[in-house]
């Protein structure tokens, strides 16, 4: 467990002598203290504190709960994890109730009793470390689904905590990105990480099959359903039978062939080509295409109805070019993958190389930068990869940020920056700090005020 000095409590008291009262009572623990809301959403926010303790009156409204109720509205939304404390009125217990209903973990009339008070916060910190560590123990214990992704960009991070919570549902999930950014990675991912995992994971291209060829290999044909149709033969969609199947390039499946696969989604049961009789079959659908098909829809290339079908649930992939830091990442695992399959030990990327890759647009995102760097392992001279080698040139680039909240624009640069720095060293702390021009304990400070890993 966290020793005590170092469990972060925040305190929230308007009535200055109260809250010197309470925090020395509470003097065992780290605390900060705000006297609004405003302040105590910045402290929450620079400290993460994991208890909380709170007048419901606060400023600029002290005689009314609003605040209060915003306050821990906020906190709820904020982190639903953190034990709030609410500290009440002697005969507010209504207010105490509607407090708790929302999410605070307890709460304690005033004036309270040190001891108590003391007793209540220890048990909240014991809940919040515990249940931080059964998360923990169950994350050891689940395979880990994503293993093929590779990021550090929030933005695709956000996308694989929502692929892992989509996963356990029978949700048809429709990925959107350009080509080359890892839609098949993640639709394995939705796969392996659902109750499916021990079925297949079939996969196939609508856009590399001709149209004539297309419904057979979806659906199945029967035996002498058309001239060589010499058996019975299975179609992706039965192949698929108690797993998923992925339709890739879903924005060109023939028109013809979007009523059948409609039909499909909405009775679970298929016809094979030359057949007559109706067969069931459980397989999750997930689909992926690069392009707009709200705007197909519109133009009357894709069946609107089939759209509303498919996308349950979309998750929108960004380009490479998008993501903070993930060019350099990957160039170095990519690195490390191709020098050992090309027998070329410790072989590393030089800075002007590195930097050429995280200013390039890469228009063929993650496929184009693997086969930039296959390349250039195989036609490098020496054991390093420079900016020639990798046939880029770096240029320099300047990002406008139209944000005025400064401290906003703070944190911001501080994670970009962090971000962008642990990439081009390949992860070293040591390296970063030098970089960043910060010791090493002051960037573990920061990536956990930042909420980076």
């Amino acid at each position: 467990m966290t020793s005590e000095k170092t469990r972060s409590l925040l305190i929230v008291e308007d009535d200055l002598a109260l809250q010197k009262q309470i925090k020395w009572s509470l003097d065992r623990f780290e605390s900060v203290t705000a006297n609004d809301r405003e302040s105590a959403l910045l402290q929450l926010r620079k400290n993460m504190p994991a208890v909380v303790t709170m007048d419901l009156g606060l400023p600029p409204a002290a005689d009314s709960v609003s605040e209060g109720f915003r306050l821990l509205e906020q906190i709820m939304a904020f982190d639903p994890d953190i034990k709030v404390i609410v500290l009440t009125g002697q005969n507010d217990q209504v207010n105490a109730l509607r407090a708790v209903a929302m999410g605070a973990y307890d709460f304690f009339a005033k004036p309270f009793e040190p001891e108590l008070l003391n007793l209540t916060v220890e048990r909240a910190f014991r809940l919040f470390e515990l249940q931080a560590e059964n998360r923990r123990l169950q994350a050891l214990q689940q395979p880990d689904a994503l293993a093929g992704l590779m990021t550090r960009d929030p933005e695709m991070l956000r996308i694989c905590r929502t692929i892992e919570k989509v996963a356990p549902s029978n949700a048809t999930v429709m990925l959107l990105g350009e080509s080359g950014t890892g839609k098949e990675v993640l639709a394995r991912g939705l796969h392996q990480a659902s109750p499916r995992r021990a079925g297949k994971f079939v996969a196939i291209n609508c856009a590399a099959i001709p149209e004539n060829l297309l419904e057979s290999e979806l659906f199945g044909y029967e035996k002498g359903a058309f001239t060589g149709a010499a058996k019975l033969t299975l179609g992706k969609i039965e192949t698929a039978n108690g797993g998923t199947l992925m339709l890739d390039e879903i924005g060109d499946l023939p028109f013809s062939l979007q009523a059948k696969l409609l039909r499909f989604l909405q009775e679970r049961t298929i016809e094979r080509v030359g057949g007559r009789q109706e067969i069931p079959v459980d397989v999750r659908i997930v689909c992926a295409t690069h392009q707009d098909l709200k705007a197909l829809s519109k133009e009357g290339r894709f069946r609107e109805d089939l759209y509303y079908r498919l996308a349950e649930i979309v998750v929108n992939i960004p380009p490479l070019r998008d993501r903070v830091g993930d060019a350099a990442l990957l160039a170095h695992a990519f690195v490390r993958r191709f020098a050992q399959e090309q027998n070329r030990s410790a072989m590393t990327l030089v800075e002007d190389a590195v930097r050429a890759i995280e200013v390039h647009s890469w228009p063929g995102n993650i496929r184009e930068l693997e086969n930039c760097i296959k390349r250039a392992t195989i036609m490098a001279d020496g054991n390093q990869i420079s900016a020639d080698d990798v046939g880029l040139t770096a240029l320099s680039s300047d990002e406008v940020d139209t944000s005025l909240d400064l401290r906003l624009i703070r944190d911001a640069a501080e994670k970009r920056a962090i971000i962008a720095a642990m990439g081009r060293v390949n992860g070293n702390m040591v390296k970063a700090a030098e970089l960043l021009g910060v010791s090493r304990p002051t960037l573990y400070d920061l990536m956990h005020r930042l909420g980076l890993k």
